[in-house]
């Protein structure tokens, strides 16, 4: 892929920029929590419901992607296999998975300096909206968000795209021109930064989250950071 305006921002030298971002749309999974303790077990007993057995190492690539998709195009599952594993992962994940989990070190006050700051702040992620409004509210986060939007329970809005296209409009966006000068979407997977793309979104990947450097690059990130103390030297 085409490598845009690409800047790695790790140090002091090259994260103090002067950006107008007024909106900013956060991913959830790895970019504001680590989540992987129960996305990992939850998506393990949902493939042993279909017989089909990994390790947690191998599960961890698999944080960030749509559910459905994870099972049925990334472990070739059919749709009634695809029905059983997610049932089995929404069954551990509803009850146990979605609090063995933890903000990372220092968003709680990012966040609280963003909205000191006048900025508008939106969460856009693949996980079910009602999932991702009991993590906020779990962690007394959630005051911060103008809006959260995530994926509907029947997995109809589950693309970074349709989640985006769905937050978009929350937040009054009719102009392109609006979007591309106002909104930067941060994550920390290629399906945030080719999400955001197809509404000319500039994004920010974050490298503390489930992907890395070489992932950031070939997806075109337009900016790269590599802790959470880089991420607020940049919007901040």
């Amino acid at each position: 892929m085409k490598q845009k305006d690409l800047r790695s921002l790790t140090d002091s030298k090259t994260v103090k920029l002067n950006n107008s971002f007024e909106y900013i749309f956060f991913d959830l999974d790895g970019t504001l929590t680590d989540s992987q303790e129960g996305i990992v077990n939850s998506l393990r007993l949902g493939l042993e419901a279909v017989g089909i057995h990994k390790t947690d190492a191998e599960l961890r690539a698999f944080i960030g992607p749509p559910l459905y998709s994870i099972f049925k195009y990334s472990f070739r599952l059919n749709d009634e296999q695809t029905e059983t594993a997610v049932k089995a992962f929404r069954a551990h994940f509803s009850s146990k998975g979605i609090f063995e989990n933890r903000l990372y070190d220092g968003i709680g006050d990012l966040l609280k300096k963003l909205r000191e700051n006048g900025r508008h702040l939106v969460i856009a992620t693949s996980k079910p909206e009602v999932f991702a409004i009991r993590i906020l509210e779990h962690f007394e986060i959630a005051e911060y968000f103008d809006f959260i939007c995530g994926s509907t329970m029947d997995e109809k809005r589950t693309a970074k795209s349709e989640v985006l296209a769905y937050a978009l409009k929350k937040c009054g966006f009719t102009s392109d021109e609006d979007i591309r000068s106002q909104v930067l979407m941060v994550g920390d997977r290629f399906t945030d930064v080719l999400g955001a793309r197809e509404f000319g979104i500039k994004t920010c990947y974050v490298l503390y989250g489930y992907g890395n450097k070489a992932e950031a690059e070939e997806c075109g990130a337009d900016y790269i950071v590599d802790s959470v103390n880089a991420l607020g030297d940049f919007l901040i």
